[in-house]
């Protein structure tokens, strides 16, 4: 198992996003998520923390202004 669930933080609530991603593609101030079931979303974030181990992706939204 090579797939990770990711989170975005909601006011320093982590927020499950989407789980068993398996691609993840950084571009300018998104960034693009796949996961094993087809499933695709585009976040406007950054990647805050990596948890390999345990399998986890945190993603933090750019602050507004």
């Amino acid at each position: 198992m090579c797939e990770a669930n990711v989170y975005v933080m909601n006011k320093n609530v982590e927020e499950l996003l989407l789980e068993r991603v398996d691609t993840i593609i950084p571009k300018d101030r998104e960034i693009y998520l796949e996961n094993i079931f087809g499933e695709r979303k585009t976040i406007e974030a950054r990647i805050k923390e990596l948890h390999l181990v345990d399998h986890k992706i945190i993603l933090e939204r750019f602050e507004k202004g």
